[in-house]
């Protein structure tokens, strides 16, 4: 089953964001270890208006158990949900920071998706996928865009056989990403 997150389930969140963000946990956070990140992370996801915020993801649930996280959200809302972390940032450097923005404003974006090890494997990911396309379709979302890693070729081969399709590269936190779109037929 897949849910709207709720506040509760940042305990769960947290971490398996983290593994799935990398270098970006510690630009988003201002942190150097995973064990300063990570509490971070948790505080934002059970917050609200911010990039990784419940409001923004959707869980996979199984027996019970929530095992899986998708983020997502409109481009446009970029710099809106990273206020805060930019916020958090300039008061903790006295230094106005530099977010790079992933998305671009015409698209609705997967910022993140990450399944549980013990859960990998098992399809969940597609799910999640496709539950992202339905929210970006019931929003009257056309286009969708994810980022992959460089040297993510499992993620991209995944990414590519649900119709993504790289269309440029960008550099966020010192790594090389494929930025990846779908067209999505949106009813009239």
């Amino acid at each position: 089953m897949i849910r709207y997150a709720t506040p509760e389930d940042a305990r769960l969140a947290a971490p398996l964001i983290f593994e799935a963000i990398g270098d970006i946990a510690y630009t988003l956070t201002g942190a150097d270890k995973p064990e300063e990140a990570i509490p971070v992370l948790e505080k934002f996801f059970s917050e609200p208006s911010n990039r990784i915020s419940f409001e923004n993801s959707l869980v996979v649930v199984v027996a019970g158990q929530p095992v899986g996280v998708l983020i997502c959200y409109h481009g446009s809302r970029t710099d809106e949900l990273d206020k805060p972390f930019a916020e958090r940032l300039k008061q903790l450097t006295g230094q106005e920071p530099v977010i790079k923005k992933e998305a671009r404003n015409d698209e609705f974006y997967l910022d993140t998706l990450v399944v549980s090890p013990s859960h990998r494997g098992k399809g969940l990911g597609k799910q999640l996928i496709a539950r992202f396309e339905e929210e970006a379709i019931k929003q009257g979302h056309e286009r969708t865009a994810l980022l992959v890693e460089n040297d993510n070729g499992r993620a991209r081969k995944l990414y590519e056989s649900l119709g993504y399709r790289a269309d440029s590269s960008l550099t966020v936190s010192g790594h090389l990403y494929h930025h990846m779109v779908k067209l999505l037929a949106v009813p009239i």
